[in-house]
């Protein structure tokens, strides 16, 4: 059976994405990574049969813990899945040191800490899958948003590097671009936003966290095995 870490699963994109692997438990097993949302976590763990672990992936002493814990009881991961993020919207001007970093560390550093943890197991086995989640806002940037769409370009700049380096050892790296997601992140648009937002969405919908996890399943299995270093977006048409 593989295992497959979702990083930020407690919620959103990153819970729908462990329903959708936990519907073919035999499959894999589901590592559900949270920070905060604990109660989350455990509620989903107990839903999904996953196995809940806590780590920070901003501090690197936690995600040396948790990749430990994962070797230790399951040999390794076979499927990556770097979903957690954060968002802060203000202006570049307002934007702070302290912001700044707090968006690059969980967005962008984050996925280079657990990546580099687990992928010495997927070298070793010489297969392996790691999906990016990144965003529309890091293909054609947003305003108001300059550190998170900063972040998310670099995370596409590193599935493309990554997925040249690691296919000769039957690794495939791919990144998902989603546009606007009836997830928390999103919760503040007020409703005249959201008409807008759905009026320039040529499937005349916001998109829903399991059209990414369904993506993000398809890319894991055998279907997907010519498939790397690409950026796809979910967005209804929003960004072509």
């Amino acid at each position: 059976m593989k295992t497959v870490l979702i990083t930020g699963a407690s919620r959103g994109i990153g819970a729908e994405t462990a329903r959708v692997f936990a519907e073919h438990r035999g499959e894999y097993s589901v590592i559900i990574n949270y920070n905060k949302s604990a109660g989350e976590a455990k509620a989903l763990a107990e839903e999904t049969g996953g196995y809940p672990i806590k780590a920070d992936i901003s501090v690197p002493e936690q995600v040396e813990s948790m990749i430990d814990k994962i070797e230790d009881k399951f040999g390794g991961v076979d499927i990556l899945i770097n979903n957690a993020g954060i968002s802060k919207f203000n202006l570049f001007t307002d934007i702070t040191e302290e912001e700044w970093s707090e968006v690059m560390e969980v967005n962008l550093n984050g996925p280079y800490r657990v990546t580099r943890g687990v992928v010495r197991h997927m070298i070793n086995n010489h297969f392996g899958s790691i999906i990016n989640i990144s965003s529309m806002w890091g293909v054609v940037g947003s305003s108001c948003e300059v550190a998170y769409s900063t972040a998310k370009s670099g995370l596409i700049g590193m599935t493309k590097a990554l997925a040249k380096e690691l296919g000769p050892s039957n690794i495939r790296v791919n990144c998902i671009a989603p546009g606007v997601i009836d997830t928390d992140m999103n919760a503040g648009l007020d409703e005249n936003t959201v008409r807008e937002l759905i009026s320039e969405t040529p499937v005349m919908r916001i998109g829903k966290p399991r059209d990414v996890g369904e993506l993000a399943y398809f890319l894991s299995g055998s279907g997907a095995e010519f498939i790397t270093g690409q950026v796809i977006g979910v967005n209804g048409g929003f960004v072509v």
